[in-house]
């Protein structure tokens, strides 16, 4: 946090099943990114500069097609994190700094 002259402190929750989760209530606007959909947009394009923004990245080998199926009938939007298929672990990183640049 020193290091990149963050001012607060992520807070990490403990883990919740994927059901659960997507039906709580979220203020933010909310985001499912996963590989193989045709009618996702860029997160680039949708995304708001200055809004909260909720994204949900998928394990190794993706969102199961129920999964994707039950957030988009809780509100969340298919975005795309762009034409390379990403890691789980870099599609987090890229999907916090797109928002971070358009914010910029």
């Amino acid at each position: 946090m020193k290091q990149s002259l963050q001012a607060y402190l992520p807070k990490l929750n403990q883990p919740v099943a994927f059901k659960q989760f997507i039906e709580k209530p979220h203020e933010e606007d909310k985001f499912i990114a996963y590989c193989g959909e045709s009618e996702s947009i860029e997160l680039a394009k949708i995304y708001r500069k200055g809004a909260k923004a909720l994204i949900l990245i998928g394990p190794e080998g993706d969102f199961s097609f129920e999964e994707v199926e039950s957030a988009k009938k809780q509100g969340f939007v298919p975005i795309s994190l762009g034409k390379s298929r990403l890691r789980t672990e870099t599609a987090g990183i890229v999907a916090c700094h797109t928002v971070n640049l358009m914010n910029g």
